[in-house]
């Protein structure tokens, strides 16, 4: 099977190493999560051990990456723009393998997917498929090739609830031995039975990674109690070096006091006072080495981003919106008809649907209205973040509004607590993960204190690790939040209204 040995990887721009001497072996049965948080090096690391063409020009690497014969399925994290532009049957028929399939075999790979065998001959554009369809027909290509294993890029990004809960049976139920990158919770709590944890420290100057052969629940669980315990441990020994310390330096000086006070006469007290004072260094130099070897406190790589102002507030009775929409439509397509919708201060409201239905459509219609209100301050969050981002500014430039330098350094210090390093913030937003591109987007709401919130699919490109975190800030907001959501955490935990969008209106769940 897949073997890696000492595997070592270096940005080629910064010089920033992001993995070291990584080994591991990827066996049978196994179904294992890479987590960390955003701009790590996970896409890197698994583009890497497919193919290493795909990352030549930003990385460098060291060790071995030993693939047996092992034929890989990768399914990347977005299509191109060539694959987008295919028809399906195209899509399909680029795998020499294809050919060699019975109808029997192409029928047992749709039933597998809950697909249509109809469709791998279908003229249908690549492009014009639902979320679910499209990550279904990528594996769908991917299981033509009879692979020996599946690498698998954010496969759940932009499917609804039920693909979700449909890839879960699919992770779970398949023979072949799966590594995948997911930023949805539930997904790798039901499905990951090892645990591949990449980590930035010492402000992203250090790599630093974990792998558990054990659920992430489990896996999490253990880390935060063995953290906790350690930091208890490194506090109680620092506290009781320090009152050591105090005590040492107290005596320390009542005997410099002594020789000082002592009158030459007393030649012999002298010397014994001389030497209770050699013994105190002794002892001093002895504290100091053992000081070394104490419990450190926990030096790891945390999720933090900062709150939203608690002034920040609506009027529970103030209407955000009164909506009542006769048709929602896509150029000429109707999606939807007869939505009504109403929202008042206070409220966190979210909207589910399946997809392709215009929940992003509709959420589109409302930004349009809510962004020109003079009464409320709104902000809209797109899925598509390039849509409100200049990027080629820098996060500094985009999130200043008037250029002074008590402005910049405050916006420096917020990026900072965020574990953006120096040269992140002096980097053109265009060269920033699509996590680092959303804190962006959260640090702006944030600093310009906006009291509606319309988010598309906000936790969608986060950690697992920083999902708890944005949903903590996002509970505590005293502001309203219109939003969508397949994100089952984010839904339960924050969302106080559960909407979903049908071709017949929105129904309360």
């Amino acid at each position: 099977m897949l073997q890696i040995k000492n595997l070592t990887i270096t940005h080629l721009k910064d010089l920033r190493t992001i993995l070291k001497d990584f080994t591991f072996s990827l066996n049978k049965g196994d179904k294992v999560v890479i987590v960390g948080e955003e701009g790590n090096g996970k896409s890197t690391l698994m583009k890497l051990i497919y193919d290493e063409h795909l990352v030549k020009d930003y990385v460098e690497y060291t060790g071995e990456i030993q693939k047996n014969n092992t034929c890989l399925g990768y399914l990347a994290q977005e299509l191109s723009q060539k694959e987008k532009e295919q028809s399906v049957y195209a899509f399909c028929s680029e795998v020499s393998s294809f050919y060699d399939l019975s109808p029997r075999d192409l029928s047992d790979i749709a039933h597998q997917l809950g697909l249509s065998v109809d469709l791998f001959y279908s003229d249908q554009m690549v492009g014009t498929l639902s979320g679910g369809e499209k990550v279904k027909l990528q594996l769908a290509r991917l299981l033509i090739l009879k692979p020996d294993t599946l690498l698998l890029d954010e496969p759940s990004n932009d499917i609804d609830i039920d693909t979700l809960e449909w890839l879960e049976q699919f992770i779970n139920t398949c023979d072949l031995p799966i590594m995948f990158i997911s930023h949805d919770e539930t997904l790798i709590e039901k499905t990951a039975n090892t645990v591949i944890h990449i980590e930035q420290i010492r402000r992203k100057t250090m790599p630093m990674h974990t792998i558990a052969r054990m659920p992430y629940r489990q896996y999490f669980e253990e880390r935060l109690a063995k953290l906790s315990h350690q930091e208890q441990v490194a506090r109680k020994e620092q506290s009781d070096y320090e009152k050591q310390q105090a005590k040492l330096m107290q005596i320390q000086a009542k005997v410099e006091h002594r020789l000082n006070s002592i009158s030459r006469a007393d030649a012999a007290g002298g010397r014994l006072l001389k030497k209770k004072m050699n013994s105190l260094k002794s002892m001093e130099k002895r504290f100091e080495k053992e000081h070394e070897d104490m419990t450190k406190v926990p030096d790891v790589e945390e999720a933090i981003m900062i709150s939203f102002d608690d002034t920040i507030e609506l009027p529970n009775g103030k209407t955000v919106i009164d909506l009542e929409l006769g048709t929602l439509k896509m150029e000429d397509r109707i999606l939807a008809e007869n939505i009504r919708l109403h929202v008042i201060g206070g409220e966190k409201i979210c909207i589910t649907g399946s997809n392709g239905v215009g929940k992003s459509t509709l959420l589109n219609t409302i930004a349009r209205e809510l962004l020109v209100r003079k009464d409320l301050k709104a902000a809209y969050m797109p899925q598509n973040y390039e849509d409100m981002l200049d990027l080629n500014l820098t996060p500094v430039d985009y999130l200043s509004a008037t250029g002074y330098k008590e402005e910049t350094t405050k916006i420096r210090t917020y990026l900072g607590s965020m574990k953006y390093t120096a040269d992140e913030m002096a980097h053109e937003i265009s060269h920033l993960s699509g996590g680092q591109k959303a804190k962006i987007l959260f640090l702006k709401m944030i600093l310009d204190q906006y009291n509606v919130l319309i988010l598309d699919e906000p936790t969608r490109n986060f950690s697992p690790l920083s999902n708890p975190v944005i949903r903590n800030i996002l509970k505590a907001y005293k502001g309203a939040i219109i939003s969508i959501s397949h994100d089952r955490k984010y839904i339960s935990e924050v969302c106080d209204k559960v909407y979903r969008l049908t071709p017949g209106g929105l129904q309360t769940l």
